[in-house]
């Protein structure tokens, strides 16, 4: 997809108060791009009764007021604003997050990647990260641009009671858990960082769009 054809997206009813634009079937960078500038466009132009977007990977739920507007009236004002969506640079706003490389998992995830457990973190930090979609519970950003050689598969079976903070790897994402909650990603650290920030009108720190820089914690957290 080049810049100056955008991708177009497939129109899915979602109920009679939403519509899910579908850029690809598969995760694909740029679909995910695709996404991002109509989500950006969309909140510099809304539509009468829109209420919320809600990017992921490859899709956009765009919520409406059935009573203020119709489908038909949304989707042609989304076809619109994806016509010049992808001529908008998206940079995203930049957040550093310490860590503290003491995870339960650091050492089988060391083993199974070949590497020491001082090489895992370095790698970590090494990544250029991107938050690509909240999901799975509140506060769960999901991180694509963890490296190559520390892309293993998640963990047969889940663990429980794995602490907020936790900074977890598996399948090539990144996530820091915001709950202790189970989960099946392998745990490789901590950090003190905030996703969560108590301010209804800003509920996460980050914005999907917006890229992280891991860095080791120099005298703990």
């Amino acid at each position: 997809m080049s810049k100056d054809s955008p991708r177009a997206p497939r129109f899915l009813p979602v109920g009679d108060q939403a519509v899910m634009l579908e850029f690809a079937t598969a995760i694909d960078k740029e679909a995910h791009r695709a996404v991002l500038a109509l989500d950006a466009a969309l909140a510099a132009q809304p539509f009468a009764g829109f209420i919320e977007a809600v990017p992921a990977f490859v899709t956009l739920l765009v919520r409406f007021d059935p009573l203020v507007t119709d489908r038909a009236t949304v989707e042609q004002h989304l076809k619109t604003l994806n016509s010049a969506a992808l001529e908008t640079v998206l940079a995203g706003n930049r957040h550093e997050v310490s860590v503290v490389y003491d995870g339960s998992d650091l050492a089988e995830v060391a083993r199974q990647c070949g590497l020491s457990e001082a090489e895992v973190a370095r790698c970590h930090q090494s990544g250029t990260y991107e938050v690509a979609m909240y999901g799975f519970a509140p506060g769960y950003a999901y991180l694509s641009g963890l490296p190559a050689p520390l892309a293993i598969d998640r963990k047969p079976n889940a663990v429980r009671n794995v602490p907020a903070g936790s900074v977890i790897i598996a399948g090539g994402m990144c996530l820091i858990t915001t709950l202790t909650m189970p989960t099946g990603w392998w745990r490789i650290g901590r950090t003190d960082a905030q996703v969560l920030t108590g301010n209804p009108d800003r509920p996460f720190a980050f914005a999907v769009g917006d890229k992280i820089q891991f860095n080791e914690a120099k005298n703990g957290l």
